[in-house]
């Protein structure tokens, strides 16, 4: 069948001898499907299920190596300081790719509408393994951060893109099935990547760089991968790009992690760099408010703001966001200093809490194709996620490693029943126009929410460890103790002398009991704003994406005028 005015990003997909091209709505209700706003929606190609596991597996390859990225590098840390130097920065080894991340994920979405999603998608797997190489090859820690940070501004859009990609190809009656794998990525990369760090860093023939090169073969696949799988309308836009947004909204989010990064580290809380920043941050936050409603193509279009739907997603992504790395980076501290633990094994013991998250993303997205209906998922996450950090704040040194695995695994089933459900509830609510822009907003507010939860947290774990060791040094009758900023890694830690080490010990468990406390009213509120989101219908069929008969390999046809 002949294009009607559409260009595709590359030949046609073969499959049995017959052309796979990109087919309209013809049947169902997708075109005559409505957002939020009650705007009508255009017509969406139709891909089959087997199709669609093709483009999948190229999303996910690329996924994973953009996480493990961040993860691999955890065990490794120590090594990299010590040959490279420059042990005061290695917090900026980490927190550089979070920023860079975390700063440039609205932009990502919008350069795709302008650009298209394929291009934008390789793109950012160019930068991600240009970045990575340029990581293991680097001599000093300067070049080690300017790399990192460009990983994450690679990672940055492989994350959104992903997502918007995969609302491109499947409607969201059937997204539940699809990003259910999506969200199972992180948790296994989350689990992965300290393993794979540690077996790098320990074998002798490899050594700390390859954790930056093993992410490059996978981001490679992934590259053609996608080229070869994905077959979108090329659609010609009269759109430009938004300069002064692209400025304002990154720059104040990048001032925003500069001063979560280093405050209380590199300078006082109460400093004139702290009030310099967040002063910085806040001008070009309401310069960035100016700009968006000025601008002909905006980034992150006002009228989203004015969509109930996405602003709930968002406040509940960012609530998500904050706890999930505040369990995802400090569990380890609890697990290696307090119960004296290796980093393979600490890495071993949150095996429940992705085993969790895994089925529960699966699951649930699979219950939402079947029946339509999600909003009962992120509620029931939402008071998983609440009564789990309970759970975790009660842990003591002593705690038995079952029940730490239980309350783990209660967390990772909340995690699993809310991350991938936010963001099908935040597309389905917007028009096609706003999807990737949607995407990119949901998954920014997640990251930023995240950036807050790892600063909130360790300020409120570095004081509480510090006045607890002070504490207890005082209470036994120990003088010249380490105090909590003297502490070295967990293996020297565990070579303090007793009963300095119980007191040390007692200090971490004492400490991530706050840290996980002050957890808990952030859930609530999360549930809170789920439980006021209202459940829409979700546009497209139950039975869509298998072909004729429901399953097998159909040629599906062009996209009149060009819907993506």
């Amino acid at each position: 069948m002949h294009s009607t005015g559409n260009q595709f990003d590359g030949p046609a997909d073969r499959h049995g001898g017959r052309v796979a091209q990109a087919s309209a709505a013809s049947h169902g209700s997708a075109a005559a499907s409505k957002a939020e706003d009650g705007e009508p929606e255009p017509a969406r190609p139709q891909y089959t299920h087997r199709q669609i596991l093709k483009i999948l597996a190229g999303l996910m390859m690329a996924m994973l190596t953009s996480m493990l990225s961040t993860s691999v590098i955890a065990t490794a840390l120590p090594t990299i300081v010590g040959e490279l130097g420059g042990q005061d920065k290695l917090a900026w080894v980490a927190s550089a790719a979070l920023l860079t991340m975390t700063a440039s994920t609205p932009l990502w979405g919008k350069l795709s509408d302008i650009a298209g999603r394929k291009l934008m998608f390789q793109t950012a797997l160019l930068i991600f393994v240009v970045a990575s190489i340029g990581a293991g090859m680097s001599q000093d820690i300067g070049q080690l951060i300017a790399f990192r940070a460009g990983q994450g501004l690679g990672a940055g859009g492989l994350a959104s893109l992903s997502q918007v990609i995969l609302g491109d190809v499947v409607e969201p009656r059937q997204r539940g099935r699809y990003a259910g794998f999506i969200g199972a990525v992180f948790g296994v990369s989350t689990v992965a990547g300290p393993l794979l760090g540690g077996f790098i860093v320990d074998a002798g023939v490899l050594g700390w760089r390859w954790c930056f090169y093993v992410c490059v073969p996978l981001a490679v696949v992934a590259f053609f991968v996608i080229q070869r799988v994905l077959k979108l309308p090329r659609v010609r836009r009269d759109t430009s790009v938004d300069v002064f947004g692209a400025f304002t909204i990154t720059g104040s989010a990048a001032l925003l992690m500069l001063v979560l990064s280093m405050g209380g580290t590199e300078f006082a809380w109460n400093s004139a760099w702290t009030y310099g920043l967040f002063g910085g941050a806040a001008v070009l936050l309401l310069l960035a408010v100016v700009a968006e409603r000025r601008a002909r193509d905006p980034i992150l279009p006002p009228r989203l703001f004015r969509n109930r739907t996405f602003v709930l997603t968002s406040a509940v992504s960012g609530c998500v966001g904050i706890v999930m790395f505040g369990v995802m980076i400090y569990m380890p501290q609890y697990l290696q200093v307090a119960k004296g633990m290796s980093p393979t094994a600490s890495g071993l013991m949150t095996l429940p809490l992705v085993t969790g998250m895994l089925v529960t993303s699966i699951a649930s997205g699979q219950m939402v194709t079947r029946t339509g209906r999600y909003k009962i998922y992120p509620v029931a996450g939402l008071g998983c996620v609440v009564v789990g950090m309970f759970l975790l704040s009660r842990l003591h040194t002593d705690s038995p490693a079952l029940l730490i695995g239980v309350d783990l695994a209660v967390v990772g089933v909340g995690m699993g029943l809310t991350m991938q459900i936010l963001i099908l509830a935040a597309q389905n609510a917007v028009p096609l126009r706003d999807l990737a822009s949607a995407t990119s907003g949901v998954s920014f507010f997640r990251n930023l929410g995240g950036a807050v939860g790892v600063a909130a947290f360790g300020a409120i774990l570095s004081n509480r460890v510090a006045a607890e060791i002070a504490s207890g040094l005082r209470a036994a009758g120990v003088e010249g103790g380490p105090s909590g900023g003297e502490l070295g890694a967990p293996d020297e830690i565990a070579r303090l002398p007793e009963p300095v080490l119980g007191i040390v010990r007692d200090a971490f468990t004492s400490a991530l009991e706050t840290v996980y406390l002050v957890g808990i009213p952030i859930g609530i509120a999360g549930f809170v704003a789920v439980l006021a989101l209202r459940e829409l219908p979700l546009r497209g069929g139950a039975g869509r994406g298998k072909g004729p008969g429901g399953a097998g390999e159909a040629p599906v046809e062009n996209v009149p005028g060009g819907a993506l």
